[in-house]
């Protein structure tokens, strides 16, 4: 299975009284997610599954791409690792999963399945966490395959 987690690019800073979930992305978030979207396009295998929160931001970066996904309220912001992966059905799901989603959850779930001492890893907007689980030897391994900035594309 592999697990593509994507951060949502820069969006609109929280004011007050707007909801969080309304806040759209910015024009540099919108060119962010737009390279983000070309390199991921010419990566991703067929048959993918887009999953994205229903926040306003994530799902401008996931129409970036240009495919079919749906939103899933286990994404909003405030989720839990384990809403994520129960979502996706780590490590049990077949082919690859692609969600667009928000820190700290994103962090966490990458801090969790790659074993590391920190609580979460920092994920920064619009960057791309590509994982893979395999077995190596009667023994389950998460791989990094790539993380990605859209600055550096």
């Amino acid at each position: 299975m592999d697990l593509i987690l994507w951060r949502h690019a820069e969006a609109e800073e929280a004011a007050e009284g707007v909801d969080d979930l309304a806040r759209s992305l910015t024009p540099r978030g919108e060119k962010q997610a737009a390279r983000m979207a070309a390199w991921l396009d010419r990566q991703l295998p067929e048959g993918l599954r887009v999953i994205a929160s229903p926040a306003r931001r994530t799902e401008q970066t996931a129409a970036a791409l240009g495919r079919k996904f749906k939103m899933r309220a286990e994404l909003s912001p405030g989720g839990t690792v384990q809403d994520l992966l129960d979502l996706v059905q780590w490590p049990n799901a077949r082919g690859t999963i692609l969600v667009v989603g928000h820190q700290p959850v994103l962090g966490q779930v990458i801090a969790q399945l790659l074993g590391l001492q920190s609580p979460e890893c920092a994920v920064r907007k619009g960057a791309v966490w590509w994982l893979r689980q395999r077995q190596r030897l009667e023994q389950s391994q998460t791989v990094l395959m790539t993380v990605q900035s859209p600055e550096y594309l």
